[in-house]
């Protein structure tokens, strides 16, 4: 019922406030009461991106790899695996800027108003002949035969300038 979500909500609560003593109780107390290792596994990936993010990229490694051994051995082995997982997540440095850039992106498809502005010719692929004189990726710079990063547009020119991880234009 209802107490399965408070569970799991003070669990990402606790993580997220570095409480590594907290977040084993609320794990403990899941397990312990019979929740499906592989539903909490499932949130803690969503966790690791979420709220750990760029801060520490490894989280997400940590996450997926708990899954898979939890799926492996199943309860009540995996258990010390969650529990890891749990606390090193808590113990890790947060950061929500992906989670962030990502929503202002979507805002930005929501509130679009007409046709989505098309992909700039110079990032299109040219596969045939009739693209090519179509003008299909002509002009674009192929970053790694360069020393040095390339000045080169990569959004729609009417989204010139924006920058979703600071939420606004530049």
């Amino acid at each position: 019922g209802e107490e399965h979500y408070n569970c799991i909500s003070a669990l990402h609560k606790s993580m997220r406030g570095s409480d590594a003593n907290a977040s084993l109780y609320w794990l403990a107390r899941m397990l312990e009461g019979g929740e499906d290792p592989l539903y909490v596994a499932r949130r803690l990936v969503r966790f690791a991106s979420e709220d750990i993010g760029l801060a520490d990229p490894l989280a997400l490694t940590q996450a997926v790899a708990a899954y898979q051994g939890c799926h492996f051995i199943g309860m009540p082995e995996c258990e010390v695996i969650l529990a890891q997982c749990v606390v090193y997540f808590a113990r890790a440095p947060k950061s929500i800027e992906v989670y962030k850039a990502y929503g202002n992106v979507k805002e930005c498809l929501r509130t679009h108003t007409g046709p989505l502005p098309p992909v700039p010719l110079h990032l299109r692929n040219a596969p045939t002949r009739l693209m090519k004189n179509l003008g299909y990726g002509k002009g674009y710079k192929y970053n790694p035969m360069y020393k040095e990063p390339v000045e080169q547009d990569y959004l729609p020119e009417e989204l010139k300038g924006r920058d979703f991880f600071k939420g606004r234009e530049m």
